[in-house]
């Protein structure tokens, strides 16, 4: 039988209680846990080590193409209003409106990336399982604001998915890029623009998510100011803040393992220590991503049909991986950008002056004002008018990975 506190990492590992849930549970003894093991993935304290967290990688699912990754073109986003979405991301981050065409915007994330927001977002029906627990699919939000690297504050149903991102890639030829994701099983459909000399295709990841390769720039993709409007008013007074830098994607995948051996083969995505739940890989220059999410390596899987077949035996709950409602899909449950300047009062008196509810995320050094001015990893997590995560931190490029 699965000993009681594996089942505690499990429980939270699963959405099934919450982290103050867990820390009253553990009591004395999460004092003397190193506050790092809950906010760095799942595999940490009591359960690194177990076969349940196994940090055996994945072997690459094809050949490496031997491309790299130098840009993020842009993410896209689908919400229930997109033109309040947009106005948010314009007086909040900064980001400029290059158009608005009355069904979705695009906008410039700082001269270095851009984000697709496209309205007509209507929720799916949720599961026993999620209408239970209160999760969502990968593909939707979190269902707390602070899902990031450590913990946070709650938050409403999200109006609101990330439904695909593009990346420009180099070397770019396409008939040779669509050759090779022929040649790797990938079905590749085009996306081109003449009038931009834009070039892409779309394949699916491991887990069905949509991902866009191109040979996207700045030059044949943001060409000129971006000068766009959008009908909705600014929600309140613009920030003075840079959107600088890519801290991380929290990406959500039905096997994570499986997902980073695809991403490091097909766009030479660097892979970070397993650590059992999750990757943090490198995207080149451009940022990071947390691949996170269920352990489907042969000894995990193996150990969670023992915990599984213990249980039953003994008439107890089903616990583990195996438990809930499975993901039908990859998905991005949130996502951090590092602004300046950034001072960590000045940028909480700065939401709170707009009215935004936010929490505090550190990675796990603490969740108060003061444990945030010390720690090395300083961040919020807020929400957007249709419910997306948003985290801002200090990361910056120059900073990254200290």
């Amino acid at each position: 039988m699965q000993d009681p506190l594996s089942r505690l990492f499990s429980d939270y590992d699963h959405g099934r209680i919450s982290r103050r849930r867990l820390l009253q549970a553990l009591g004395v003894a999460a004092v003397m846990r190193p506050a790092i093991a809950l906010g760095q993935g799942s595999c940490g304290g009591a359960r690194a080590g177990t076969p349940q967290c196994d940090q055996t990688p994945a072997k690459l699912p094809f050949a490496a193409t031997g491309w790299r990754t130098v840009l993020l073109d842009h993410f896209i986003v689908q919400v229930a209003d997109y033109q309040k979405e947009a106005a948010y991301y314009q007086a909040l981050m900064n980001w400029k409106i290059r158009s608005d065409d009355g069904k979705q915007a695009m906008l410039d994330i700082g001269d270095w990336g851009g984000i697709l927001i496209q309205g007509g977002y209507q929720a799916p029906a949720p599961t026993p399982a999620a209408g239970a627990t209160g999760a969502t699919g990968a593909g939707g939000a979190a269902g707390a604001a602070g899902g990031g690297r450590g913990g946070g504050g709650g938050r409403g149903p999200a109006r609101q998915q990330v439904t695909g991102f593009c990346w420009g890639i180099e070397p770019w030829n396409a008939k040779t890029v669509e050759a090779e994701l022929k040649k790797r099983g990938l079905n590749p459909i085009a996306e081109n623009n003449p009038a931009t000399k834009f070039e892409s295709f779309h394949v699916l990841d491991p887990g069905g998510f949509d991902l866009q390769i191109s040979n996207g720039n700045s030059k044949n993709r943001r060409q000129g100011p971006a000068n766009g409007k959008t009908p909705a008013p600014a929600p309140f007074e613009p920030t003075a803040w840079k959107t600088v830098w890519l801290d991380h994607i929290s990406f959500q995948a039905v096997d994570y393992k499986a997902s980073v051996a695809f991403y490091s083969a097909l766009l030479g995505w660097k892979p970070g220590e397993d650590e059992g739940s999750q990757n943090q890989v490198q995207i080149g220059d451009v940022g990071d991503a947390i691949i996170r999410g269920t352990n489907m390596s042969p000894i995990a899987v193996a150990a969670r049909e023992k915990a599984a077949a213990d249980a039953a035996a003994s008439g107890a709950a089903p616990s583990g991986r195996g438990g809930g409602a499975p993901r039908t899909k990859n998905g991005i449950d949130h996502i951090a950008f590092g602004i300046t300047p950034w001072d960590p009062d000045a940028v909480g008196a700065e939401l709170e002056k707009r009215g935004l509810s936010h929490s505090i995320d550190t990675g796990g050094s603490g969740s108060t004002p003061e444990a945030l001015r010390t720690a090395k990893y300083q961040s919020y997590h807020t929400n957007t008018p249709n419910g997306f995560n948003l985290q801002i931190s200090s990361v910056t490029k120059a900073t990254r990975g200290t």
